[in-house]
């Protein structure tokens, strides 16, 4: 599948609010978050370094012990098993993101 659009890729929800599309390769994933406004992703860690961007809205997003008010164009990287978590502040939001290895729980 060297072509495809998110468009086609199903929807996991994956809390109230908080839908997902991902794509995975051999050894990473990308992955389409949509956020409603008032929606929150809750406090969890992963093996998984994870990298992304937000495309549009804004979140309070916390990484270990800091926390930022993010809008489109505000990049993060949040290393392997740091506890991190997010909520949308103004919706809806679309945020990118990166994981390596890849996220078979995302498959």
């Amino acid at each position: 599948m060297p072509f495809s659009s998110f468009k086609r890729i199903k929807v996991k929800q994956l809390a109230e609010g908080v839908e997902l599309r991902a794509v995975s390769g051999e050894k990473m994933t990308m992955a389409l978050f949509s956020l409603s406004e008032g929606s929150a992703i809750p406090e969890h860690s992963h093996p998984h370094e994870q990298i992304g961007t937000l495309l549009s809205g804004s979140m309070e997003l916390i990484i270990g012990d800091e926390k930022k008010v993010i809008t489109k164009g505000d990049l993060w990287v949040i290393p392997p098993n740091v506890m991190h978590r997010g909520k949308c502040l103004e919706g809806p939001a679309e945020a990118l993101e990166v994981f390596s290895p890849l996220r078979k729980d995302y498959a």
